[in-house]
């Protein structure tokens, strides 16, 4: 393998060095090696956009390319004298990796837990027999998923709220379509303003460059980011009511219970942070405690009422269960991204993109242009690529792009992962095209919030 890797680098000319008096190591942005490491990003990222058409789960190729990647960094490096720097790069991003890992398996964990419980299920069937209108449905379904996707994730809020629309009004296509794009756009703008809504404010959080209680000054700019284009596309809702639906689901024993453990968690978690100067994984984990312990009185609880009425088809609760449901694709997919990420900015090009963009276009430029990038590029690597930058700048900069990295992604169908999930969902009525006809109405609340969150929040800049 060690001659593969020389034969390689033998073949691969002309590596220039560009050195930085603050880097312990040379940069290598202007080098051959450097071009096939952004190749290999490029190539691993195109792989993860075509998902909805190959099938391969966009967590394979970007593992692949981040081993590879760290492996070509490592050689060369190492052949250089600096072995040591990169083992110890590599160690620091993936330690960051492993605080918001275990932060979000336990927020998913959770979320799993009251899925199982039925609390979505049983929220989605009181809405179908309350006979609501097409126009009502399509305003409580929009503002639900805005006020969930805080604590719950924007995908698992999305499918609970489409499942709603498409009981009620399946066959009628307008209604759905533009219902759907009213979703996607409320869980992304209700993620923004809250640590635990994306893993983009998470990410932002866990850094430590924004407080707690500061996210909460994005409330109102999201809000705008959700308001404009909903009511826009309110007056195109068929003003019709559907046939009412009779559907009731009871929730399992337990559900209640674990939505209070789980403010609980979220309680401890801030507080772990905020008085104890903690990392706040520290404070998840300890609420997953909480979960683990209540699961274990409530199996056995499960376990008598299942012999006592002599039946098996009472599944006892099992916490172990709920991990290991948990979105193992994207976690492992944030690690691919995480670490290939982090291998560009060794070799020195979010330097060189912090200072082409954020110098020379100014930091309100450049974060609404992040914002639309995250439309097209997943907002993951975009957010961790500025976190990697770390451009100086004001707590009011530092807001405005967790806001458009968080809202920007409804530009477009593809853009989050509530759309890509709803187009799969709806199919048929929810397209990319239907989706992509109202983006200058998704635009234009885009634009507002910005322009909100600037005035509303101007003493931060």
């Amino acid at each position: 393998m060690k001659r593969l890797f020389a034969l390689f680098f033998l073949l691969v000319p002309g590596l220039v060095f560009a050195s930085e008096s603050e880097q312990t190591h040379p940069f290598m942005t202007s080098s051959a090696i450097g071009y096939v490491v952004v190749a290999l990003f490029v190539v691993g990222y195109l792989l993860v956009m075509t998902e909805e058409f190959t099938h391969l789960r966009k967590s394979k190729p970007m593992l692949l390319v981040a081993g590879i990647i760290w492996a070509i960094i490592a050689y060369v490096y190492g052949q250089q004298g600096f072995s040591h720097e990169v083992e110890a790069a590599a160690r620091h991003d993936l330690e960051e990796y492993a605080e918001l890992f275990l932060f979000l398996l336990v927020a998913m964990t959770y979320v799993n837990a009251l899925t199982e419980r039925g609390m979505f299920e049983a929220l989605r069937a009181w809405l179908v027999r309350k006979g609501f209108t097409f126009g009502q449905l399509f305003w409580i379904t929009g503002i639900l998923a805005f006020f969930i996707s805080p604590v719950a994730d924007n995908l698992t809020t999305a499918l609970i709220m489409c499942a709603v629309v498409l009981a009620v009004g399946a066959s009628n296509t307008r209604f759905v379509a533009l219902s759907c794009i009213n979703i996607v756009v409320a869980a992304n703008a209700g993620g923004a303003f809250s640590p635990f809504g994306d893993i983009t404010t998470l990410m932002v959080w866990q850094k430590g460059i924004v407080e707690f209680w500061d996210f909460f000054k994005l409330f109102v700019p999201s809000a705008v980011n959700f308001l404009v284009p909903a009511a826009i596309m309110y007056l195109y809702i068929p003003r019709v009511s559907p046939d009412p639906i009779q559907e009731n689901v009871a929730m399992k024993p337990g559900a209640k219970a674990i939505g209070v453990l789980f403010l609980a968690t979220i309680i401890t978690a801030v507080s772990f942070h905020n008085f104890l100067h903690l990392p706040p994984v520290l404070g998840m984990m300890t609420g997953l405690a909480y979960l683990q312990i209540f699961g274990y009185f409530l199996r056995r609880k499960e376990f008598r009422a299942g012999a006592i009425a002599n039946t098996r088809k009472i599944t006892p609760f099992d916490v172990f269960n709920k991990i290991a449901y948990v979105e193992w694709d994207t976690l492992l997919f944030f690690y691919g991204v995480v670490m290939s990420v982090a291998g560009l900015g060794f070799l020195g090009y979010l330097a060189v993109l912090s200072e082409s963009i954020y110098t020379q276009l100014g930091a309100t430029n450049a974060n609404i242009i992040v914002g639309i990038l995250s439309a097209i590029v997943d907002n993951i690597p975009v957010m961790f690529a500025v976190l990697s930058m770390n451009p100086d700048m004001p707590i009011g900069q530092w807001l405005l792009v967790t806001l458009t990295a968080g809202v920007g992604g409804s530009l477009l169908s593809i853009g989050s992962a509530a759309g890509v999930a709803l187009m799969g969902q709806a199919r048929g009525k929810y397209t990319f095209f239907s989706h992509l006809k109202w983006t200058p109405v998704i635009a234009l609340g885009y634009a507002a919030s910005i322009w909100v969150h600037m005035l509303i929040n101007k003493s931060l800049f």
